[in-house]
């Protein structure tokens, strides 16, 4: 079951190229829709297993969110690149620097023995679902082909950014101390 758990976790950074080049590529919507719908459910079945079955470690809890975050980079670059939009580009820049921030501090925690300042809160879990559903908006539009549907994820990203700056303050209070 821990490989299964495993297999799980690193079929996210599997995917994660393949769903770009399917997109920018190839324009294989059916592929990117599939891949990143796998992918989605795969971290929520990882994280699920690891606990119902008393899995967790270390390295899983290292590694989940560093897949999730390679996930959400080589899809917002492939949707920017597909959609060539500057808004959706400077958004995705916006909510990729707060991953790569969060991530400085969660190394400056854990170097300085403050690990548990930077234990996951309910509202950044909000912000990595709404992540998701705005991937899932984007990429169940591009298959569809719904206009509406591409507004709709375009507003979901922006709700999506004001949380992820939101969460990265938080975090940068907390260690801080500000």
């Amino acid at each position: 079951m821990k490989q299964f758990i495993l297999f799980l976790t690193l079929s996210r950074l599997f995917f994660a190229p393949i769903i770009f080049l399917g997109l920018v590529v190839f324009n294989n919507f059916i592929l990117t829709f599939v891949l990143f719908l796998i992918a989605s459910v795969s971290d929520y079945f990882d994280g699920l297993l690891a606990r119902r079955y008393g899995l967790a470690s270390d390295f899983g809890a290292i590694l989940d969110p560093i897949a999730d975050k390679i996930l959400l980079l080589f899809c917002l670059f492939a949707i920017t690149l597909y959609l060539q939009d500057p808004y959706v580009g400077l958004i995705s820049l916006i909510i990729l620097a707060r991953e790569f921030w969060v991530s400085a501090l969660r190394d400056f925690a854990s170097r300085n023995k403050i690990s548990d300042l930077m234990d996951v809160t309910y509202l950044a879990k909000v912000k990595t679902s709404i992540q998701f559903l705005t991937l899932f908006l984007y990429f169940a539009s591009f298959l569809l082909n719904l206009k509406l549907g591409i507004f709709v994820a375009n507003i979901t990203l922006f709700l999506s950014m004001l949380i992820t700056i939101k969460t990265g303050i938080d975090y940068t209070k907390k260690i801080l101390k500000i």
